[in-house]
């Protein structure tokens, strides 16, 4: 017994200890956490292109290559267009303009030549540039390479090149430089091609760079870069962590009273979760933004669930009789399944999230898939150790561990017709408010700046004014002019210069904020100018966010097929989620919520917590039909969902404080994005208890019914076969 006590202390010394030194370190590291555009500010750059009257089409792919481009500084970046003919590229997290710029290079003219000097092709058919290594099987030494890839036309004429050229010198000429000349080896057909003999990674990726910014459609030249202030502006910052700090401890009281022991082995194994993912963030460069938050918010729901489903799991144990021991062990074997299957389909959906999406997707995808992979660590490893630990230490006492009353089953199936309904209401109320948006405002949503564009008025104060001042004073006089809620403000760092950005302005809109900003604020009109400005999110993003989430919901439609060896189980998860997603598009709709960035990121938190809580209740209704003797189907899943119940409430109640103190302590930008926020959650919960199981069983019902049928009428028709044969006998 001492030494099961000693085991036990040192185990909880262990875990504490462990608490601690991460916690310090990821508290250390804090500061070193990259921050997006909304939360820190960066480098704004305005590029001009040399061509005076360029077409919309050579301005689009120019953009899109650019966001390929500095989304290797940050997923974060944005790229749009300002006026006709220039391009604003924002970097968030850094602050040195002109380091940037080096680094960026000056997007000028590609061509390849080749020895007699002939232009074989030129830079705008090269779609992709990356450096890459290998190692040489003969010698063993790292070899540095550049993979190039053409479009068909680019294909054509390298392949024409290659053939007329092999020994010979290709040069790649970038702003009449030569930056590299390699020897054609052989007739290069397939479209793409490899520079070998660099002498360094670094110098591979120079020359990659090199490349895809001369690649553009369009040649640019520098006209401007300023330093910016958050778009959210600082209390941004100061205002999430202290709802966050006050959300974690709501939640650890809570699983503390509601769970006893076990609910102080979560609260440990969380506290662990914060220090590791602050450490991590840090660790793997990821720029955090608004949408990055939610991507954490959501894994530190699915971290609080795991471990409810594992203390529900112990409870049901204890309550049959088991010895704690037994239970604690028992317990997290019977949740292992629900645990990885919800982990692992929505892990799915944020992988498939980062290569398919660009921008705010692929920072809300790199935050989520690291949340799950530490969430699902600490509550399968740190939890059952820290828990152990307990044991060990004498808490041993079955009342310490709560045991599950037996509940009477609830009748969610009697109820699925009006839930039917009440969800088809729902959402063709939706669709009716999106067509009376279209017919009001032009479009079926309240589409913000990142999506529309609008106007960007640069205002030269005559005194620098603070972000309060400028949210406090200015911002009313802007918004009293254009009737625009959206305004958003940047200030240029070292100067007096205040950036604000509002809806398109018509001439003569433009002229009344002039005239406000020059008669409240004494402003001299030449230092107030305008220019109209494209969508952050370009289509192509947009398309990428679609192509991206269907991607997702098939792979994980596939998943689920392959683990619960049914269809129907996968056919209704995906139903549920797009149930829960059109929910959700209906308020933005009905609301006139603002649909900016953020909107995608919601969406997607969205489907990742619906296939989560959907998933614990078919682990459930799987592992009751594995026993399920002469209890009808109705029964199963009515009880199924019965014995979940308990876990959906506290999961979602958990998840929707810490959301819902974000949305009381956040500023009003983060409010906007909190609001859907916690639609979502209380629709997912909705959903995978009152559709996800009834959905489910009419499936299954259906196909029973049908294959019922079938065997009656084969049945039938062996039987007359039968007496036909009969009455041919006779007639004989």
């Amino acid at each position: 017994m001492n030494n099961s006590k000693t085991k036990g202390l040192l185990g909880l010394i262990l875990a504490i200890a462990a608490v601690v030194v991460f916690g310090f370190m990821g508290y250390q590291t804090m500061n070193d956490i990259k921050l997006g555009l909304d939360l820190a500010g960066g480098v704004s750059i305005t590029y001009q292109t040399v061509k005076e009257d360029p077409t919309s089409e050579e301005m689009s792919d120019t953009i899109y290559k650019l966001q390929q481009r500095v989304q290797n500084y940050s997923n974060e970046a944005e790229v749009y267009q300002e006026g006709g003919n220039r391009i604003n590229i924002d970097i968030p997290g850094v602050s040195d303009a002109n380091a940037i710029l080096e680094e960026l290079g000056k997007p000028g003219s590609l061509i390849f030549c080749d020895e007699t000097g002939k232009t074989v092709l030129d830079g705008t058919k090269v779609t992709s540039a990356k450096a890459g290594m290998y190692k040489d099987e003969t010698t063993g030494l790292d070899k540095f390479i550049v993979s190039l890839t053409f479009n068909d036309e680019g294909a054509q004429a390298f392949a024409e090149a290659t053939k007329a050229n092999i020994g010979k010198q290709i040069f790649i000429i970038y702003d009449n430089a030569v930056v590299s000349s390699p020897v054609v080896q052989t007739e290069i057909t397939q479209g793409s091609c490899e520079i070998t003999g660099l002498g360094s990674f670094e110098v591979a990726e120079n020359l990659a760079s090199t490349i895809r910014i001369g690649s553009l459609s369009l040649e640019l030249e520098e006209l401007r870069s300023n330093v910016v202030g958050a778009k959210l502006g600082e209390t941004a910052i100061s205002t999430s962590l202290k709802a966050g700090a006050v959300g974690f401890a709501i939640v650890a009281v809570f699983m503390v009273g509601v769970y006893l022991i076990p609910g102080v082995a979560a609260v440990i194994a969380l506290c662990l979760y914060v220090g590791l993912i602050l450490i991590l963030l840090s660790a793997f460069e990821i720029t955090l933004t608004l949408p990055g938050v939610a991507g954490i918010i959501l894994s530190i729901g699915m971290a609080v669930d795991a471990n409810v489903i594992i203390f529900t799991r112990i409870k049901e144990e204890i309550a049959v009789g088991k010895t704690v021991k037994s239970a604690i062990k028992t317990g997290f074997q019977k949740a292992l399944s629900a645990i990885v299957d919800g982990n692992i389909t929505t892990l799915i959906a944020a992988l498939v999230l980062f290569w398919r999406g660009s921008g705010t997707v692929r920072g809300f995808a790199s935050t989520l898939a690291l949340g799950i992979i530490l969430s699902m660590f600490t509550a399968l490893f740190v939890t059952r150790f820290v828990l152990r630990a307990l044991y060990y230490l004498g808490f041993d006492n079955a009342k310490m561990y709560g045991a599950k009353k037996e509940r009477t089953p609830i009748n969610f199936l009697g109820k699925r017709n009006i839930c039917f309904i009440i969800s088809l209401a729902v959402i063709a109320a939706g669709f009716v408010g999106m067509g009376m948006n279209k017919a009001s405002i032009g479009d079926m949503f309240n589409y913000s700046l990142d999506f529309k564009g609008g106007t960007s008025t640069n205002v030269t104060f005559n005194e620098d004014l603070t972000l309060e001042q400028i949210s406090t004073d200015v911002v009313p006089v802007v918004e009293s002019i254009t009737g625009d809620a959206g305004t958003q403000t940047q200030k240029v760092a070292g100067t007096n210069e205040v950036i604000i950005k509002t809806r398109a302005l018509s001439v003569d809109e433009r002229q009344a904020l002039n005239d406000a900003l020059a008669e409240k604020f004494a402003v001299e009109r030449e230092k107030i100018t305008a220019e109209s400005i494209s969508g952050a999110v370009s289509d192509e993003m947009k398309k990428d966010a679609v192509v991206a989430t269907i991607i997702a919901t098939i792979c994980m439609l596939i998943y689920i097929w392959f683990r619960f060896k049914n269809i129907r189980f996968a056919a209704s998860a995906v139903l549920a989620l797009v149930h829960d997603v059109l929910v959700v598009i209906t308020c933005y709709a009905l609301a006139k919520w603002s649909v900016g960035s953020t909107f995608i990121a919601c969406i997607l938190t969205i489907v990742g917590y619906s296939i989560n809580a959907t998933i614990v209740i078919f682990d459930r209704i799987r592992e009751n039909m594995a026993d399920q003797g002469k209890q009808s189907l109705t029964e199963l899943v009515n009880d199924s969902i019965t014995q979940t119940f308990t876990r959906s409430i506290n999961t979602s109640l958990t998840t929707f404080i810490m959301v819902f103190v974000l949305y009381l302590m956040g500023v009003s930008s983060i409010r906007e994005f909190a609001l859907p926020l916690m639609v979502g959650i209380v629709c997912g919960t909705y959903s995978s208890v009152c559709i996800t199981g009834a959905l489910w069983y009419v499936m299954t019902t259906g196909k029973q019914k049908k294959d019922q049928e079938a065997a009656a009428l084969a049945a039938a028709e062996k039987k007359a076969a039968k007496e036909a044969k009969r009455s041919g006998k006779k007639e004989n």
